[in-house]
């Protein structure tokens, strides 16, 4: 790896890391909340809830997926912003202000479909956040085009602590869902708030950037985004096959204790898709290629945590929810190897989308949403919460490694054999040491701690880490991120 090679990956690496920090401020608020929210509301009340939030949550998806990479992608290609960002958020309104409409329309049709009446209310009244949470979105996207990771890490970080707070006010003022709705919501509202301070694009002044540009890349894109929400629809899919709230609850609790590996992902992706496209709009392609390569090690690097969290997963949920939640452990020692799966894909569809592919993401993911059914209606109804995380994990691994042999095809980079080896390796460590140490209460911190150190410390003595990327690690702890 060359000096600009160097400098170029310390950037992004230095981005991704200031949005995990702010991302996984959802971890101590996150699980805090769900912990406040699962004693609080009970198994059924917080079902309800976790129903609701997950559909919220995949139509929000929907809504600003069509224009998530491609605005990183041009932003970071264009040398003024303004007439991008001007388009871009427009249509982030638009589209988040019509869905959110039509879901308060469809509130009633869809409590039917759940066969919960009480869901009716709560989705019309959490349609509110999908306008704010979109345009909150696109100036989130254009600050990562534009480079400027650490403003859109304090955006994060404002939305997970008002989040935090505004939950569990509403809630202990005896709202009870409606609160954790509220709260929600005002989290989207702090966090547009914030992003307004920094980015302003125009939702009024007719733009200059063409919006057919984007519609060549968001169309693919957003058939590519789709597939994997619809994908997502394993909670729904539970409930509506026969499912009971309760089933959702367990469920909804092993998604949120699975959601480390999905912020890594989160806050990786978007630095690596601004530098890659800034990378090969310039034509340094050699300096992109080896970001690549050393980005698809780092996805490797991160099975043995999922393995250690899939052995530890009953003490894991006994820990955070309680022994009212054990039913719980299986299923989140599966889906924890799903979300790495997912993780996988939304790397190489990054890498996909900077090589002018956009075409191939959907390509990869098409398939899922048919193979997802089938699995679905074969084993859900059969085994439940377990059947339906099996179905998830399975067909999110198999669409990962066709994503990593696509990007081979396209690009030439692959992930190493001896990297790959090493980190199976670590993984059947990670796993034995989880299952075989009993441990409750706060020893079971005690041990996820030695086993991570074990991962890191296994990995360095197989000589896992180049010489730079070790210098590099220790350039970042003792400087100023």
């Amino acid at each position: 790896m060359n000096q600009s090679s160097s400098r170029t990956g310390r950037q992004m690496m230095v981005g991704s890391i200031r949005i995990f920090l702010a991302e996984a401020l959802i971890l101590p608020t996150g699980f805090i909340t769900a912990v406040f929210l699962a004693r609080s509301l009970g198994p059924v009340n917080y079902g309800l809830f976790a129903l609701v939030s997950r559909l919220i949550d995949w139509t929000e998806m929907i809504s600003t997926s069509a224009f998530a990479s491609t605005t990183v992608k041009f932003v970071a290609e264009e040398s003024d912003w303004k007439a991008v960002g001007a388009t871009v958020a427009r249509l982030h309104l638009i589209m988040g202000g019509s869905i959110g409409l039509l879901l308060w329309l469809l509130s009633s049709p869809l409590s039917h479909l759940f066969n919960e009446p009480a869901m009716d209310e709560y989705i019309k009244l959490f349609a509110i956040d999908l306008p704010i949470f979109s345009l909150a979105c696109a100036n989130g996207n254009i600050l990562i085009g534009m480079g400027r990771f650490r403003e859109r890490a304090r955006m994060r970080a404002g939305r997970w602590i008002a989040r935090f707070m505004l939950i569990v006010l509403f809630v202990e003022m005896g709202l009870s869902v409606r609160g954790a709705i509220l709260g929600s919501i005002g989290a989207s509202v702090a966090e547009l708030v914030i992003s307004w301070f920094y980015v302003r694009p125009s939702l009024i002044s007719k733009s200059a950037f063409p919006i057919r540009r984007l519609w060549g890349f968001a169309v693919p894109l957003f058939m590519s985004a789709t597939s994997l929400r619809i994908f997502k629809l394993d909670l729904f899919a539970l409930k509506v096959l026969g499912g009971t709230a309760a089933h959702a609850g367990f469920y909804g609790a092993a998604l949120n204790l699975a959601r480390p590996i999905t912020l890594i992902s989160q806050s990786l992706w978007p630095p690596l898709l601004s530098t890659l496209s800034q990378l090969l709009a310039e034509g340094n392609e050699a300096e992109a290629k080896e970001i690549g390569k050393t980005v698809i090690r780092f996805v490797l690097w991160n099975i043995p945590f999922a393995a250690m969290i899939a052995g530890a997963a009953p003490e894991i949920v006994d820990f955070i929810f309680g022994q009212e939640f054990l039913p719980a452990g299986p299923i989140l020692s599966l889906l924890i190897f799903s979300v790495f799966g997912l993780f996988t894909i939304k790397i190489s569809n990054a890498i996909l989308t900077a090589l002018n592919k956009p075409g191939w993401t959907f390509m990869v993911t098409g398939p899922m949403v048919p193979l997802a059914l089938i699995g679905h209606l074969i084993l859900t109804p059969k085994m439940a919460g377990v059947g339906a995380a099996i179905v998830t994990t399975v067909i999110a691994s198999l669409i990962a490694l066709v994503s990593v042999f696509a990007v081979y095809r396209i690009w030439g980079i692959y992930p190493p054999v001896k990297t790959l080896l090493k980190s199976i390796f670590c993984s059947v460590l990670a796993f034995a040491l989880a299952s075989l140490w009993p441990a409750s209460g706060l020893m079971l911190i005690l041990k996820l701690t030695v086993i991570t150190v074990v991962i890191l410390l296994t990995f360095f003595l197989l000589r896992e880490f180049t010489a730079r990327e070790i210098a590099l690690v220790r350039s970042l702890i003792c400087g100023r991120l």
